[in-house]
C-alpha cells in the first residue's frame, strides 16, 4: 500500500516531511522521517513507557550507518545542523522506502550493493528492533553504527556537553544508565563488537519544532558504536529495550510481528480482496492507538493513546474512537474491556477527560466524554447483545443520568427544557477546548448542539437498555422527550442550519459551525430504530448541505465557516498562534466520518458517501505514513498539521466505510 520511490525519497524535503511509526501496544512508540532526519523532538528509536500508558522517555535517539564496500564509504544517514549545513547526505541512497504491514522498510543502494532496515517493536515491551539484511552485493561489506542515546521527557530537549552516562558491558551489548535515579536500558547486537564511546553531538536542528515556534535544536549522546562485517545474505539485529535479555533473533521476531498483524487482519472476518489496499492498511493503523491501563481491578485494563506523538490517553478521546478502533475491525473483546477500564473511573457522572503523567489524578473538565461512553456501549451492544456487561454497567449509568439530572461538575445539569448546560467562566468542557491564558478562545458555555444530540443519544440508549434488562424505561423516555421538544430551539430559519451554542452568558451562538453534524449522523438522534427525530427530514439535510458548501474539504469539516471574520485559513506559528487557529477553521479529519454517516442517512447513495473517503487513501502516503493526520489547514490545498497519527481520525474514516461499503448492491 506504502511505498514510495526515489522521487520521494531523492528529495529531502519531501522525504523529511513523510514520517513512520511504530508502537508496542502499552504507550512506547518510535518515530522518524524517510529521509532519517531528526524534525522533531519526538523522533527517536526508543521512546520507553516507564509507568505504560504514560511517562514516555526519549532513550534512544537513532543509529548513523555507515558502509565500507570496494574502499569506498557510504554515509545512509542525515543530519542539519546548526549552522544550515546538511551533512552527511544519507538520503540520496535510499533507493526504495515501503511499509510492510506497519513495519518501514528502506532500501539503501550503494555501488551494488542493497541493503535492507527494518524497524519494528516488540508487543507489550519497551524493546525496538533494527534489522539489517544485506540483500545484494559482489563481496563482503564492513558496516559501522553509530548509537546516539538520551534520557528525556518525550516533550522535552536537551542541551548539554558534561552530562556523564555510566556504561556497562553485558552478554552482546552494553548497558547504559542515565542517572543514578534512572533505570538502566540496553542496547544488544545479534553479532559484531561493540566500542564505547562518549560524545555529545550539538546543534542538532528540529525543523518541526522550528515551525511550531519551540526550540529547535537539541543534542544526542553518541555512546557506542557497532562494527561488524556482512557477507551476502547475512544480517545483523539491534536491539534497543529496557529489558536485559531482549530476544536477538531478529528474524524470528519479524515473523512475529507480521504475524501478529495477520491475526489483526482475520478478526475482521473479510477477506483481505474485499477491502480497498487503504481500508486495510487503517486496521492496521488503527491497533496502534490501543493500549495497556492497568488498574488495581483490572491489570489487563486497556485505553487508547489519542494520538502520536504527542497525546498520551484522553476519556473523549477514548469514547469517539473506541467503535471504530475495535468494533469496525471486529474486535469486540478489546471494546469490551477498555469500556470496563473506564467504568473504574467514573466519578460524580463524569470520565476524565485527561489522565496527566504518573502520579497525578485524572481531570474531570469534559462534558461530553461521558456522553460518548453512552454511543460507545449502544454500539458495542448492538455487535455483540452482552447482556453480563449491560447487567455490571447499569446501576452506574443510572448514577450518571442522576448525577446530570440534579447537577455535577462546572454547573453541567438538564435545564428545565430538557437541555443540558455546561459551563462556567474559565472552563473548557467541550472538545472545541483552547484556552490561551485567560482567553478562552471558543467560548461555549450553554447549552451546546453536539453535547445535546449526545445527551438525547443516551438518554434513548438508556431506555434501550433498561427494556434489554426488564427494568423501568419511562424515566427515559419522559427525559429525552423533553429534550426532543427543546432542541427545536437550535434550528434557525433565516440562516438554514442550527444555532452552535443556546443560552449562553450573553446571547445564542449562531455561529456556522461542523458540531450540528451530530444531529443527522447519531442514529438514534437522526431517527433510527423508532427513536423520534431531533430534526426533520428537511432540517437534516439542510444541516448536511450546508456543512457540504461551507465546511466540507477532502479531508475533513472545517471547524468554522471561511466567511466567518474569525476565519484562520492556516495552522502554524508559535504555540499561542497555534492554538488561537485551532478551532477557527483548522480542518479535522476525524469529522469526516460524522458527515460521511450524515451524508448517507440523508440521501441513501452509499457510492456517494464513500466518494467522500476517496482522498483520505492518498493521504495515507503523505504524513504519517499508513495512518490519519490530526488537522488540516482550511484552505487547499489543506496541508496535514498536528498529530501524524490521530486516534479518532482512523477511528471514524474507518467505521464510516465499514458501515456503509455494506450497503452497496
Amino acid at each position: 500500500m506504502i511505498q514510495l520511490g526515489r522521487e520521494i525519497t531523492g528529495d529531502l524535503t519531501t522525504a523529511a516531511s513523510r514520517e513512520w511509526f511504530v508502537t508496542n501496544g502499552i504507550g512506547g512508540y518510535a518515530a522518524g522521517t524517510v529521509a532519517g532526519l531528526l524534525t522533531r523532538r519526538y523522533h527517536g528509536l526508543l521512546i520507553a513507557a516507564l509507568h505504560p500508558p504514560l511517562e514516555r522517555t526519549l532513550l534512544v535517539t537513532k543509529l548513523e550507518e555507515t558502509v565500507l564496500y570496494n574502499g569506498e564509504m557510504f554515509n545512509l544517514f542525515t543530519n542539519q545542523w546548526a549552522d544550515g549545513s546538511v551533512e552527511p547526505q544519507g538520503y540520496r541512497y535510499i533507493e526504495q522506502f515501503q511499509l510492510e504491514g506497519t513495519v518501514p522498510c528502506w532500501h539503501y543502494a550503494c555501488a551494488d550493493t542493497l541493503l535492507e532496515k527494518r524497524v519494528w517493536m516488540q508487543k507489550g515491551e519497551n524493546t525496538t528492533y533494527v534489522h539489517y539484511h544485506l540483500s545484494r552485493s559482489s563481496g563482503p561489506v564492513a558496516l559501522s553504527i553509530k548509537a546516539l542515546v538520551n534520557y528525556r521527557d518525550h516533550h522535552s530537549q536537551t542541551h548539554t556537553h558534561q552530562w556523564q552516562m555510566q556504561t556497562q558491558s553485558v552478554a552482546q551489548g552494553v548497558q547504559i544508565t542515565a542517572t543514578d535515579a534512572a533505570p538502566p536500558f540496553y542496547l544488544l547486537v545479534s553479532q559484531g563488537g561493540l566500542v564505547t564511546q562518549h560524545d555529545w553531538y550539538q546543534g542538532f536542528v528540529l525543523a518541526r519544532e522550528h515551525y511550531r515556534g519551540l526550540d529547535d535544536q537539541e543534542d544526542h549522546l553518541h555512546i557506542t558504536t557497532v562494527e561488524v562485517v556482512l557477507n551476502p545474505g547475512d544480517s545483523l539485529t539491534v536491539v534497543a529495550s529496557t529489558q536485559p535479555h531482549a530476544h536477538l533473533d531478529g528474524a524470528t521476531a519479524l515473523l512475529e510481528r507480521h504475524f501478529y498483524e495477520e491475526t489483526i487482519r482475520s478478526e475482521r472476518q473479510i477477506t483481505p480482496a474485499a477491502l480497498p489496499p487503504w481500508v486495510e492498511q487503517l486496521v492496521l493503523a488503527a491497533d496502534q492507538f490501543i493500549v495497556d491501563r492497568p488498574v488495581a481491578d483490572a491489570p489487563e485494563g486497556k485505553t487508547v493513546i489519542a494520538g502520536y506523538p504527542w497525546f498520551g490517553d484522553w476519556g473523549r478521546d477514548t469514547m469517539i474512537s473506541l467503535p471504530g478502533l475495535t468494533l469496525s475491525t471486529g474486535r469486540p473483546r478489546i471494546a469490551r474491556t477498555i469500556i470496563r477500564t473506564f467504568a473504574q473511573y467514573l466519578d460524580q457522572g463524569m470520565l476524565p477527560n485527561v489522565f496527566p503523567e504518573v502520579g497525578k489524578q485524572p481531570e474531570y473538565n469534559t462534558v461530553d466524554a461521558i456522553l460518548w461512553y453512552f454511543e460507545a456501549i449502544r454500539l458495542y451492544m448492538e455487535t455483540t447483545q452482552d447482556k453480563g456487561l449491560l447487567q455490571e454497567l447499569f446501576p452506574s449509568l443510572v448514577q450518571v443520568i442522576d448525577w446530570h439530572r440534579q447537577g455535577t461538575r462546572y454547573q453541567i445539569h438538564m435545564a428545565e427544557d430538557g437541555l443540558l448546560y455546561a459551563g462556567e467562566t474559565g472552563a473548557q468542557l467541550t472538545w472545541m477546548d483552547v484556552k490561551i491564558g485567560d482567553w478562552v478562545v471558543t467560548p461555549r458555555i450553554g447549552k451546546p448542539i453536539e453535547v445535546n444530540a449526545l445527551w438525547y443519544n443516551a438518554l434513548r440508549s438508556m431506555e434501550q437498555f433498561a427494556q434489554q434488562l426488564g427494568q423501568p424505561q419511562h424515566v427515559y423516555r419522559d427525559m429525552a422527550q423533553r429534550v426532543l421538544d427543546g432542541f427545536q430551539r437550535f434550528w434557525q430559519p433565516t440562516q438554514g442550519y442550527c444555532a452552535d451554542v443556546l443560552d449562553g452568558p450573553q446571547e445564542d451562538d449562531l455561529t456556522l459551525r461542523p458540531n450540528q453534524i451530530f444531529a443527522v449522523s447519531l442514529p438514534l438522534v437522526a431517527g433510527a430504530m423508532d427513536a423520534p427525530a431531533l430534526l426533520t427530514f428537511e432540517q437534516q439535510k439542510a444541516v448536511v448541505e450546508t456543512c457540504g458548501r461551507y465546511l466540507l474539504t477532502s479531508y475533513g469539516l472545517r471547524s468554522l465557516s471561511p466567511d466567518d471574520p474569525q476565519y484562520q485559513s492556516t495552522y502554524g506559528g508559535d504555540q499561542a498562534q497555534r492554538d488561537s487557529r485551532y478551532h477557527q477553521g483548522t480542518v479535522w479529519g476525524w469529522l469526516l466520518g460524522p458527515y460521511v454517516q450524515a451524508h448517507y442517512h440523508v440521501y441513501k447513495d452509499p457510492e456517494q458517501a464513500l466518494s467522500l473517503l476517496t482522498p483520505m487513501a492518498n493521504h495515507l502516503q503523505t504524513h504519517g505514513l499508513g495512518s490519519i493526520s490530526e488537522i488540516f489547514d482550511g484552505d487547499p490545498p489543506f496541508h496535514p498539521r498536528g498529530c501524524f497519527g490521530q486516534a479518532w481520525s482512523v477511528a471514524e474514516v474507518l467505521r464510516a466505510w465499514m458501515d456503509i461499503a455494506p450497503q452497496r448492491t
